[in-house]
């Protein structure tokens, strides 16, 4: 029973800090490394991780994890709407394309469509977003209630980069402007050369379900362009929310 434990305990800290080595999860997980070593073969065989490209002795979480995930979560009927809508982001665009959910307090990436430009932005689908510090969770916190927001202030609000939003009242500040306009932004807040627009899609029960976003390097992202990415967001966003509650029966 001990090394089931220890095996999803690895897969867990494996889709937290991706791509990881042995060596750094036996030190975040206080164990020793012959045990995260057996952990982590054993989740390999089975189909759960994959070495990084380029980096055989790092590990990301596999799309048979993510696949497990949708089903848990009915995520497969969001992707199934959303993807065509996305492709037509990407295609009006030409820049990466994401879809992310809130699930237990994180915010998850499970979907990336990716530009044909050679300088691009590459997050692992199952990342986790910080909620205060990525347009995708900025405008999942937007959309929310109250409540959700206060719980995650009450939490600390972690400094990234220099322009991440720490105060608990400018976050709040950065919310309203969020919901007035109908999308969120960020500037390198959680990583310096990443940039991004993001809005929420609510279906008709009014609880967001999901965010779609562009991700750009950040020497590519313009005033201009922003906007521009917001609008096409906010239309992108309403759609896939409308196609939802048509799902569902709303």
């Amino acid at each position: 029973m001990q090394s089931v434990l220890n095996a999803l305990r690895v897969l867990e800290e494996v889709a937290a800090r991706q791509p990881i080595g042995v060596a750094d999860l036996a030190r975040a997980m206080e164990l020793p490394k012959s045990t995260v070593q057996r952990a982590l073969l054993t989740l390999h065989t089975a189909g759960w991780i994959r070495p990084a490209s380029g980096a055989p002795t790092r590990w990301l979480v596999s799309t048979k994890a993510l696949h497990v995930g949708r089903q848990a979560t009915g995520e497969l009927g969001l992707r199934d709407i959303a993807v065509p809508v996305m492709e037509e982001l990407r295609r009006r665009t030409d820049e990466t394309v994401h879809l992310a959910v809130p699930e237990g307090g994180n915010i998850v990436l499970i979907e990336r469509l990716e530009t044909s430009k050679p300088v691009r932005i590459i997050l692992p689908l199952g990342q986790n977003l910080p909620a205060h510090a990525s347009a995708n969770g900025k405008a999942l916190l937007a959309a929310g209630p109250a409540e959700t927001v206060e719980r995650y202030i009450a939490d600390g609000l972690a400094r990234f980069t220099d322009t991440s939003i720490v105060d608990p009242a400018g976050l709040r500040a950065e919310l309203a402007e969020i919901r007035l306009r109908g999308y969120a932004t960020n500037a390198g807040e959680w990583r310096d050369d990443v940039s991004a627009v993001a809005a929420a899609v609510v279906p008709e029960t009014g609880v967001p379900v999901a965010s779609i976003s562009i991700n750009v390097p950040t020497s590519r992202m313009t005033a201009q362009s922003q906007v521009a990415f917001g609008a096409a967001l906010r239309e992108a966003a309403a759609t896939v929310g409308a196609a939802l509650g048509r799902a569902q029966g709303g």
